[in-house]
């Protein structure tokens, strides 16, 4: 069994309710050191809150919390200096220059004024903001003001970093790159929590937390996950996709339809032990093909209900 100082982020019960709703419901979570670790679901299921517990920035209604060792509540200084955190939202001072923003935070974390001034030019290189240093941080575009982010949030070298949704306003391509910065922070030792309602950055993570109305559906890496599928994937082709997909979710052994281009793709239980057999009468002659799983098709049936997209 992994020993317990090999986990960054260890959780049993954690929840976290605000009057008669449970944003957080008994949460448990076991979070490798070194590894990048992702928080996926839809706006409002509890990302942003468990992020905000985990960095100390809100106490917990119940259960409990350990960060690199320390219990939350109570070690939240002790913290500071051994985590970073990205928000949502840009959160710099965008009336100051891509340098001012970096110094502020440099005295933020009380880093001498030469470490802080080799540290500084060592950012903005390692990011692609040298020459841009007396930018004011509001000129910039998305991609730009999401490395600065990055860099004032790894300023003081953080053991562990949260990333809440930090991609959400840029372009795939800058999305890519951003991905890149972070496996290389990785690979240098640093643990990151990063959340996010991409399924194709989720599937970049080595390990997983699906996540609905603040309940935890399932938890692995994503192969794992897909592997684990209760449900069997299969693509149908024909014509009067939309009259068939309207038809087939009113069975109650279809999970999901959802059409992609000239295809449909059909989630049929794992109860139905030969689903191209069950589907063939109902399909009436189109062509089946069943596929592998996708992360979007674990999502689907993790998170319940009919999904006809």
């Amino acid at each position: 069994m992994t020993k317990s100082q090999d986990y960054a982020i260890e959780t049993r019960g954690m929840s976290r309710h605000f009057g008669s709703l449970k944003a957080v419901d008994s949460v448990d979570l076991s979070i490798p050191r070194g590894s990048i670790y992702g928080f996926l679901g839809p706006n409002g299921c509890g990302k942003s809150t468990s992020i905000r517990m985990l960095t100390g920035l809100l106490r917990p209604t119940s259960g409990d919390i350990r960060v690199l060792g320390e219990v939350l509540p109570g070690s939240e200084e002790m913290l500071r200096r051994r985590i970073g955190y990205m928000t949502q939202k840009f959160s710099l001072y965008e009336n100051l220059t891509v340098v001012e923003n970096l110094e502020f935070v440099a005295q933020i974390y009380g880093l001498a004024w030469k470490v802080a001034r080799q540290r500084i030019n060592e950012l903005l290189n390692l990011y692609d903001l040298a020459g841009r240093d007396r930018q004011m941080a509001g000129s910039m575009s998305g991609g730009q003001k999401q490395r600065l982010a990055l860099a004032a949030a790894t300023m003081h070298r953080p053991e562990l970093l949260f990333l809440d949704e930090p991609t959400s306003a840029v372009d795939p391509e800058n999305r890519r790159e951003f991905w890149e910065r972070l496996f290389d922070l990785c690979s240098q030792g640093t643990t990151i929590l990063v959340s996010t309602h991409y399924m194709d950055e989720a599937e970049r993570c080595h390990g997983l937390a699906i996540l609905e109305n603040g309940i935890k559906r399932a938890d692995g890496s994503p192969q794992q996950l897909m592997d684990d599928m209760g449900a069997w994937v299969v693509e149908v082709a024909g014509d009067d996709l939309r009259t068939l997909k309207h038809a087939l979710v009113r069975e109650a052994q279809v999970l999901s339809a959802a059409q992609i281009g000239s295809r449909l793709r059909v989630l049929v239980s794992r109860d139905v032990p030969a689903p191209l057999d069950w589907l063939a009468p109902r399909v009436e002659g189109r062509l089946m093909n069943p596929v592998h799983p996708s992360l979007e098709d674990v999502f689907v049936t993790c998170t319940g209900g009919k999904h006809v997209a």
